[in-house]
């Protein structure tokens, strides 16, 4: 994937499982009209009020395709009424990013018990 498009949400706090379907949603939707879906993910420790997407494409003009295809697609805009009708997304924002080659999903390395400190 050479393009991520990076979605910051904030969110209301006291709407978090209502989020949490919205993105779960997403999860046959993005995919079915051709977005890699990278993931959704919501506040655990600390910020309560911040969650993020992250959906990637091969291309700026494979984005632009989907974007026509999603705002096509009938459950993708019912996700997005969702949204607005119950307002669990108070703002949002999009920026596009790249990875830098040799840095993404690099695995942890297996540790030797004597270099772990107790």
């Amino acid at each position: 994937m050479t393009l991520t498009c990076f979605i910051r949400y904030e969110i209301d706090p006291f709407q978090l499982d209502a989020f949490r379907a919205y993105a779960e949603h997403w999860g046959s939707i993005i995919p079915r009209c051709g977005g890699h879906l990278v993931g959704y993910f919501v506040p655990s420790e600390g910020t309560n009020y911040e969650a993020w997407g992250l959906i990637a494409f091969d291309s700026l003009a494979a984005y632009e395709a989907y974007r026509v295809r999603l705002r096509a697609d009938p459950e993708g805009r019912a996700n997005f009424e969702r949204a607005q009708r119950q307002r669990f997304i108070l703002h949002e924002e999009r920026t596009f990013t790249e990875v830098v080659e040799g840095t993404f999903q690099r695995p942890a390395q297996s540790i030797a018990p004597a270099e772990v400190s107790s």
